[in-house]
């Protein structure tokens, strides 16, 4: 009797235990041999392509996005940047990318003057830091525009504008901007280090190009350029037909939609064919199948007669060095 109470008190025991490991390691229904955590990897250790790991949402979050815990050797397992690039984002405008188009964010907890990071440990496992080493700018980005800061691991991480760049983990394909507006706090970058979207894109915008100075560009980023065979009066269109195979007419804009150019400049022009086209101040204005992301120039003096348009509706002459 004695023996038999003996043993059944240990086995009450053991099902006491199992039970308060089982409470204190699941959050929920979960069947055998599924993870209780949804953990965010480190940079090189996820399931994405892109190696950044799980895009499910994290528990135990540590104020930054992303879960608890970690430490700063994401930054040491980032890969380089490559030459950036400007993609344009859905209701942000041109945002900077990577050389495989994932966004690039920057942390309002950080400073630019001086560079610092404040994000370290578990906020750099959610928002692997991007190194400085191999990161080239593209045309739209002026190359003083790029900088690095040493952190506390003796690792430099890229800055644009001043602010450290990252990425973020739950961003899996190119083009990815789930990192926008997280915890209040993060914001994909634009090319002077700024925050993308701050100013909301337009039909028509003025973008600072580093060659050029201050352009003209459409709702998609895209330079808008004049031609010289056209005239603004009396009017007359000099591109047609196989020319508007690689100059495309740009469309109307409405003129509650403009950011940084006067109103009075605005006009819509009706083309031979009955097609309506944007005008500023009188002339038409087309944009270059040849310029691939949003700060290109390379319609730029083609054949000495296109030309980019400055914010005050004038052409720019200036030919880009190289």
């Amino acid at each position: 009797m004695t023996i038999t109470r003996r043993r059944a008190g240990l086995a009450a025991t053991a099902l006491a235990t199992l039970a308060l490991t089982a409470a204190c390691g699941s959050s929920g229904n979960q069947s055998a041999g599924t993870p209780t955590t949804d953990t965010v990897q480190p940079a090189g250790q996820g399931t994405s392509d892109y190696g950044y790991g799980s895009s499910g949402s994290g528990q135990g979050d540590d104020g930054y996005g992303g879960q608890a815990g970690g430490d700063d050797g994401a930054a040491k397992a980032a890969p380089s940047a490559g030459k950036l690039a400007l993609r344009d984002a859905a209701e942000l405008g041109p945002v900077v990318t990577d050389s495989k188009g994932m966004t690039l964010y920057r942390f309002d907890k950080d400073t630019a003057k001086p560079p610092t990071s404040n994000c370290s440990g578990s906020c750099a496992t959610t928002w692997p830091v991007v190194p400085a080493d191999g990161a080239t700018a593209p045309a739209g980005i002026d190359k003083s525009a790029l900088g690095s800061v040493t952190r506390s691991d003796g690792t430099k991480q890229l800055t644009i504008g001043g602010w450290p760049a990252y990425r973020y983990v739950k961003d899996t394909k190119p083009g990815d901007t789930k990192g926008q507006g997280v915890g209040g706090t993060w914001n994909a970058l634009a090319a002077d280090g700024k925050k993308a979207g701050a100013q909301q894109p337009g039909d028509v915008s003025v973008f600072d190009q580093p060659a050029l100075g201050r352009i003209l560009v459409d709702g998609k980023g895209r330079t808008l350029y004049r031609f010289n065979k056209d005239s603004a009066w009396p009017m007359k269109f000099g591109c047609n037909d196989a020319c508007l195979e690689t100059w495309k007419p740009a469309k109307p804009a409405d003129r509650s939609k403009l950011n940084g150019i006067a109103p009075k400049l605005i006009s819509t022009v009706t083309r031979p064919d009955g097609t309506r086209q944007l005008a500023v101040d009188c002339w038409p204005v087309y944009w270059f199948t040849g310029d691939k992301q949003p700060g290109d120039i390379n319609g730029q003096g083609k054949m000495g007669l296109w030309f980019a348009v400055s914010e005050e509706g004038k052409k720019i002459t200036t030919t880009p060095a190289g």
